[in-house]
């Protein structure tokens, strides 16, 4: 019985040693780790201005100095002189000296903060009146720049500087043929040295030209839209009370562009009178007009805005037919989006 038991327990014990033998496990791998995110892409291209960038820089394309004619006449532009110096005398008898008011080079460049290169944008040409500069009147009184930043719009400012702070409203260089173009290939490459970047060259040159004319800015118009050689790039006019003559130049310009480009003329009893000839002049060309300001500025939109008594020119670029009325026409014209919010009420833009 001994010997059995023994052998049973014998037989018994290989399969309890195999019952209590766990099975060796396979090494397991690490798990991996999670791929790193990608870093973000780098903006492509020439991206919106951080910040407005203003400079009043000397063209070689300028308004002045002038040396030719008086257009329609054989008079030198320097008829006078005294001495070394050489004078103008403008049309009421004043001698303006060359030195003094016609020696001035510069123009003033405004690019407003978010300016997108990126994106449709105009080139605004402001033309001044008479007895006006860049610095006093045109940036800091008229606030050109103020109302270009606070219309929201994807435009950049060029303003020459035509006779300085003289009674005269002479448009210099821009009587003669081309000089327009000239000016305006010129402020294509200044705007895009002023943005700092040399691939938005293209970009410049291929921005429309809306001419904004204020007062005696009328003749530098008047003979940039039929001798400037540029007029198709011209997409509006704006004429801030600023007709006192050559009212034919400004109809032959409509009529030949009629379905491409927009006139909005806004006066006081100043040009009233001048305005009604333009009117005519359009009338018998059969261009369609309309007699209060649009809603939208628009190719082949031709308005005539009576805004008030003569006491209004002085003052005409900031309240004419509003306050801030430039910066009201500039966010009329369609096809230019908003790069920029409106400002907050009581506060004004760089």
């Amino acid at each position: 019985m001994i010997r059995r038991a023994l052998l049973l327990g014998a037989l018994l014990l290989p399969m309890t040693a195999h019952a209590r033998t766990k099975p060796k496990q396979k090494a397991q791998k690490p798990a991996p780790k999670p791929a790193a995110k990608p870093a973000p892409a780098a903006p492509v291209g020439p991206q919106p201005l951080k910040e407005a960038k203003t400079q009043l820089i000397a063209f070689n394309a300028s308004a002045f100095p002038y040396r030719g004619t008086v257009p329609d006449t054989r008079k030198p532009f320097l008829d006078v002189r005294n001495g070394t110096r050489r004078g103008h005398t403008t049309s009421r008898g004043d001698v303006c000296w060359e030195d003094t008011t016609y020696s001035d080079r510069r123009s003033l460049l405004y690019l407003p903060a978010g300016y997108n290169p990126q994106l449709p944008s105009l080139i605004v040409l402001y033309l001044h009146g008479q007895g006006a500069t860049l610095e006093r009147d045109v940036a800091a009184r008229q606030a050109i720049p103020r109302q270009i930043a606070e219309s929201g719009q994807n435009v950049a400012l060029v303003a020459p500087q035509l006779a300085f702070d003289a009674p005269d409203s002479s448009a210099g260089n821009f009587w003669k043929p081309g000089h327009f173009a000239a000016y305006i290939d010129e402020a294509a490459e200044r705007l895009m040295r002023l943005y700092g970047d040399r691939r938005v060259g293209p970009h410049f040159n291929a921005a429309g030209v809306v001419i904004v004319s204020y007062s005696g800015g009328y003749l530098s118009t008047a003979y940039a839209l039929m001798y400037g050689g540029a007029a198709h790039r011209v997409k509006g006019v704006i004429l801030m009370d600023s007709i006192y003559g050559d009212e034919e130049k400004f109809a032959a310009w409509a009529a030949a562009r009629r379905r491409l480009a927009f006139l909005l003329s806004a006066y006081s009893e100043s040009t009233r009178d001048s305005n009604t000839t333009l009117r005519g002049l359009l009338d018998k060309r059969r261009v369609p007009l309309a007699d209060a300001l649009p809603k939208t500025l628009t190719p082949g939109t031709f308005a005539f805005v009576p805004c008030g008594s003569l006491d209004m020119h002085g003052d005409f670029m900031t309240r004419a037919w509003a306050s801030d009325p430039l910066k009201q026409a500039l966010a009329m014209i369609p096809g230019y989006p908003m790069v920029r919010p409106p400002p907050v009420h009581g506060k004004k833009s760089a």
